[in-house]
């Protein structure tokens, strides 16, 4: 069956709004005419200017970019009604959308989550958090509320126990791709179910110091070591990272931080609830290194609290 080429404006950031820029540049009966970014931000220690992924890849495909610090600018109106779009397509582009573009066509955002459940800026992280069983991505048609508008289409998966926040992130991005194409195309056959909001749930900003823990759950301190990782990561209150580890027990009774076994390269630590296993460790202001290492550095042996 042929499709009439969809005209679409993009509105998206990170590499997950990337995934799905490049999924509909390939697809032969779309055009993305106009793609909307966040500004270059300066990033890392040397505080370089770096432009977003999908301003690069737009660029790099011949398409206009726009970088608006709010939607509200002078000309990002007009911009948007001259292109005429089909749909306006948003993913993770981080600013609301004002009533005057969600005039223009139908704005579909696809969130990183399976909605009602974690509207907010970090779907992703909560649901390892909180350890769910299940993670998606929803297509909802959006409106003034921050994602409470009619859902149009999940994708979901059951999340492996052993998945981190990069790994849940990339199959997300994945399953986003594959939605937001079978949503345009089949976006005069749907019906639109609101969202129950009574059933809703919502997601804050990660924060640095959401990093910090302590030994007195082991479960929901590795859900924060997969949920965080890469940023803002896990450490202790002196600044010790845990870089690797694993789960052991999630129910036996042991000292907080209490050193229980030093074995040929980790270590297993002792939690108020639970046991876990440390492989690799990273002090403050230094490289990553063995747990094992660590301990000997600082003369640590089995019935000594690492932190």
């Amino acid at each position: 069956m042929i499709h009439r080429v969809k005209k679409i404006v993009y509105m998206g950031t990170p590499n997950y709004a990337e995934m799905i820029l490049q999924t509909l540049i390939d697809s032969d009966d779309i055009e993305v005419s106009l793609v909307l970014t966040q500004p270059d931000r300066a990033v890392g220690r040397k505080r370089i200017l770096t432009a977003p992924s999908v301003k690069m890849l737009a660029l790099k495909n011949n398409i206009k970019v726009l970088q608006p610090e709010k939607l509200r600018d002078n000309g990002i109106y007009e911009s948007i009604l001259n292109e005429k779009p089909d749909f306006i397509i948003v993913a993770a582009f981080g600013q609301i959308l004002p009533q005057s573009i969600l005039d223009i066509a139908p704005c579909i955002n696809l969130h990183a989550s399976i909605l009602p459940e974690y509207r907010g800026a970090s779907p992703v992280q909560q649901s390892l958090l909180n350890g769910d069983k299940y993670s998606g991505v929803t297509a909802m048609l959006m409106e003034l509320g921050l994602d409470s508008g009619d859902i149009l289409g999940y994708k979901y998966f059951e999340i492996p126990k052993d998945m981190k926040v990069k790994g849940l992130m990339h199959q997300l991005s994945l399953d986003a791709c594959d939605l937001t194409i079978d949503i345009i195309r089949n976006f005069n056959k749907i019906k639109p179910i609101p969202q129950i909001k009574a059933m809703a749930t919502h997601c804050k900003k990660i924060l640095k110091i959401d990093g910090e823990i302590s030994f007195d759950n082991s479960e929901k301190l590795y859900n924060k070591y997969r949920a965080f990782e890469g940023w803002p990561d896990i450490y202790t209150s002196n600044g010790l990272k845990i870089i690797d580890m694993e789960l052991l027990d999630r129910n036996g009774n042991y000292t907080n931080g209490k050193i229980l076994e030093i074995n040929k390269k980790s270590i297993i630590i002792g939690c108020k609830k639970g046991k876990i296993k440390i492989i690799t460790l990273q002090p403050k202001s230094k490289k990553p290194m063995d747990a094992k290492a660590y301990l000997l550095g600082k003369e640590l042996k089995v019935g000594d609290l690492l932190v």
